[in-house]
């Protein structure tokens, strides 16, 4: 199937084209028709399977159609994100496939001046990327209205309620018609999702891409059985021996990601650190160095687990495991996009067991726990089988990208730029 036979208008198409985009991923195929449909729609998929444009596309085409028939200036869709990068990363993607057409968008969030999105909302947009604490202010200060709003997304829905917005989200709500379409775009249909969908969708089609683990069947896993305090010094001495130009390290706190960009530079390996506190004017600094490959490692907390989208990036580091194991895997799921390949390792402390357990459960799949010559841990081990010992790269597994060349194909699959397909 090609995007020409899911109804969306010639200006689309051509922005799609351009981009080198032929074949829709599976939740494309499916999400497409039904909102273009206009009913209410939730839908699920893992990280790198192409989410956002599944929404992006056809939400524009239904803002351009009614914009077309009553030109009143007014927001037509707002769509709320968890993340300034996930805001970023949406308005870039209605910024692209929306190139031709007379549409409209501000991105809005927290951590930039204030007064230039002021202005922006009152020159009039018809879309609003927002994440819902930045937008509150902003109705609080009378700078946007949204009662005319025909298209409201919730994207990362699972990840919103996980840091807290629940309160904000339906403050938000509450300020829109009650006959509008709502798309709520998830990771995971947990029963907080499920609840959130029961309160603002009607009726809504159902659309399940995968499991929990589907993510990380493109990603070869690995764990390192390693002493806390010599996380460091294994980081480093991977990146260094085993050539990594590019790889994005996670860490559980933010002090502990500042700590570590510092001791990753004193250690000869330029490293940043982005998170929560950093401004967005830092935070963008940061990524886009990164994608220029002027800075090696990228040091980041689980707030930036979803929205970073780094073309070919096939290194990430569980430098501390999660608490959460659904956090692993989007965090794993910044390599392996698009069908090209990844590799995923993690460092195991001696009181981190449980976690992995609780990750690979979460996956279902064995993450084969090794311990690296000249790093052998001295901490109590815990009860349990003993890990391997191995000093080469993870084991290759079968998955979904298993048996492909990755030489042979670009970011999309076996034929290059025919079969990309749109994050």
């Amino acid at each position: 199937m090609s995007f020409d036979s899911l109804g969306l208008s010639q200006e689309l198409l051509r922005a799609v084209k351009q981009q080198g985009y032929t074949t829709p991923t599976a939740i494309q195929m499916q999400s497409i028709p039904a909102v273009l449909n206009g009913g209410d729609v939730m839908a699920s998929a893992q990280t790198g399977t192409g989410k956002t444009a599944a929404f992006t596309l056809p939400m524009l085409q239904r803002v351009n159609d009614g914009a077309e028939r009553q030109r009143t200036p007014r927001v037509r869709a707002l769509v709320l994100t968890p993340t300034r990068e996930l805001a970023a990363q949406v308005q870039q993607s209605v910024s692209t496939y929306g190139r031709y057409l007379p549409i409209r968008a501000a991105e809005i969030y927290g951590g930039a001046p204030m007064g230039k999105q002021t202005a922006i909302l009152r020159r009039g947009v018809d879309i609003v990327v927002a994440t819902p604490g930045r937008l509150i202010d902003h109705l609080e200060r009378g700078n946007v209205q949204l009662g005319g709003v025909d298209i409201l997304v919730l994207d990362e829905a699972d990840r919103m309620l996980d840091m807290g917005f629940k309160p904000a989200i339906e403050r938000i709500v509450k300020t829109l018609p009650a006959h509008r379409q709502t798309l709520l775009f998830s990771a995971t249909f947990s029963g907080a999702v499920r609840g959130l969908a029961q309160r603002f969708l009607n009726a809504p089609q159902l659309i399940e891409m995968g499991g929990s683990n589907a993510a990380a069947e493109a990603v070869e896993q690995a764990a390192y059985l390693v002493d806390s305090h010599r996380k460091s010094e294994l980081l480093s001495h991977l990146i260094g021996s085993r050539n990594w130009h590019q790889v994005l390290v996670f860490t559980r706190t933010k002090r502990g990601a500042d700590r570590l960009a510092e001791q990753l530079e004193r250690a000869g390996i330029r490293a940043q650190s982005i998170h929560g506190d950093k401004s967005q004017g830092q935070r963008g600094r940061a990524l886009n160095a990164f994608k220029r490959r002027s800075v090696r490692a990228l040091v980041a907390t689980d707030v930036a687990a979803r929205g970073l989208d780094i073309t070919g990036l096939a290194n990430v580091v569980n430098y501390d495991l999660p608490n959460n194991p659904d956090d692993y895997v989007h965090r794993i799921g910044r390599t392996g996009r698009g069908g090209d390949h990844g590799s995923a390792w993690s460092f195991v402390g001696g009181d981190e067991r449980r976690q992995l357990q609780a990750i690979q459960r979460t996956v279902k799949a064995d993450i084969p726990l090794q311990v690296l010559e000249g790093f052998e841990p001295t901490q109590r081990r815990r009860s349990g089988p003993p890990p391997s010992r191995r000093s080469g790269p993870p084991p290759r597994r079968p998955s979904a990208a298993a048996g492909r060349s990755t030489s042979s194909r670009g970011p999309g699959g076996p034929s290059g730029h025919s079969s990309r397909r749109p994050s």
